[in-house]
């Protein structure tokens, strides 16, 4: 049995840089960072991220649901709807019971959770919310896009912590190719920008402290890297079979061509230091779409900023792709969306595969020494990319990693 091809014909976004997908691709390219001082984490050992910014949430998802919905949620039914039109499918004609909605997330409404215990605490269980739990459980980004568009396929929440949104990606193609669905919308979403999780990623040690100017902070594979920084956001896709999609007449952005998926099995937080498992996802993701390593023309990169995971990640990039292709790591400008950051990732990675333009990695002159890759820095190279991968590697080991071509 022949797999069938599968098309990407949506793609949705909400960043620290834009409230869409255009304007993040605007704000991605341009190379700067937007990490501020966040009012809500004063007095925390962080108290600066890269923010969802400019837009009224409750407004855009419309007052009488945005009540029962985290910010994490919010996100990721603003991202869906720009999918859905991009992609030119209407869920008032659709058959609800051939589509799917696969959403990861890492912690999902954390910060719900904690701020309805904070509430508890203080001013008694009449004064938490008839919603507490719809604000905290992580299915709910998939939930609410099927109840707003009245997807009745399967609903599903990958949680891989940053890797969430490339697993998520994969579920959604194994359902569409196993014929459980016509049409998948898929991707992840996250906020944890609250203090409990802020103080946590402090206290791991993952993360930069505040010196100097804070859009310089997030450094990917530079000598002085530092430490992560934290951002938001969310990214959502349309994905159907390719035949499908050409039946109707719907222009592909790219075509899923691949994954691949490990576990370190090594530590909680720090990777394994030689990249060897994560380097076979990487592998896995080749062979799944039929590619040699040399067939590969741009990596985006997982790009963390801190110096375990960027020394792993650089090397299992100089092993496998000897041939240097050019290397871009978005969380220099957006910061790490944590759950949310590899449906982004993959999203930028298809704009550059439609439009020849790879961004920079923000804050970079070269990389650090030792580090065998070609990163692009400073401008944006443009580059007719028809082959690229996009890495996420996550907590707990979790690594995954999708082939997109161009169509």
């Amino acid at each position: 049995m022949t797999t069938p091809a599968i098309a990407v014909t949506g793609l949705g976004m909400i960043t620290p840089v834009g409230n869409d997908t255009e304007s993040t691709w605007d704000g991605v390219c341009a190379g700067v960072s937007p990490a501020r001082t966040v009012p809500a984490l004063a007095g925390c050992a962080i108290d600066f991220a890269c923010t969802v910014d400019g837009i009224d949430l409750d407004a855009a998802i419309g007052r009488r649901t945005a009540y029962r919905m985290g910010r994490y949620a919010k996100f990721a039914v603003l991202a869906a709807r720009e999918a859905v039109a991009d992609a030119g499918v209407d869920p008032e004609g659709w058959d609800g019971s051939r589509v799917a909605v696969v959403v990861g997330t890492s912690s999902g409404g954390s910060a719900g959770l904690t701020d309805q215990a904070l509430v508890l605490e203080r001013r008694g269980p009449e004064a938490t919310s008839p919603s507490g739990i719809l604000l905290t459980i992580p299915n709910m980004p998939a939930a609410e896009i099927a109840i707003e568009m009245g997807a009745t396929g399967p609903s599903l929440a990958p949680c891989t912590a940053c890797s969430s949104g490339i697993t998520a990606l994969s579920v959604a193609r194994d359902l569409l190719v196993t014929g459980q669905c016509d049409l998948a919308i898929a991707g992840a979403t996250e906020s944890t920008l609250f203090p409990i999780a802020m103080t946590g990623f402090a206290r791991s040690g993952a993360a930069a402290r505040a010196d100097g100017d804070l859009s310089r902070l997030s450094r990917p594979f530079s000598a002085d890297r530092a430490g992560l920084v934290m951002g938001e956001g969310a990214a959502v896709m349309v994905l159907e079979r390719a035949a499908d999609a050409e039946a109707r007449g719907a222009e592909p952005r790219a075509l899923l061509a691949g994954t691949g998926a490990t576990t370190d099995a090594h530590h909680p937080t720090s990777p394994h230091p030689d990249g060897r498992v994560a380097q076979a996802a990487v592998e896995a993701a080749l062979r799944d779409a039929g590619w040699h390593a040399a067939d590969v023309e741009h990596i985006n990169a997982h790009g963390t900023a801190t110096p375990r995971n960027d020394a792993a990640e650089a090397a299992l990039i100089g092993r496998v792709f000897p041939h240097r292709p050019p290397v871009t790591a978005p969380k220099g400008v957006l910061g790490h969306c944590m759950g949310a950051a590899g449906a982004i990732e993959a999203g930028l990675t298809i704009l550059t595969l439609q439009r020849g333009i790879i961004p920079p990695v923000a804050n970079l002159d070269a990389p650090a020494p030792g580090f065998d890759i070609d990163c692009v820095t400073k401008q944006p190279l443009a580059l007719p990319v028809r082959r690229a991968v996009s890495h996420s590697f996550g907590f707990g080991g979790h690594n995954a990693v999708v082939a997109l071509l161009r169509p």
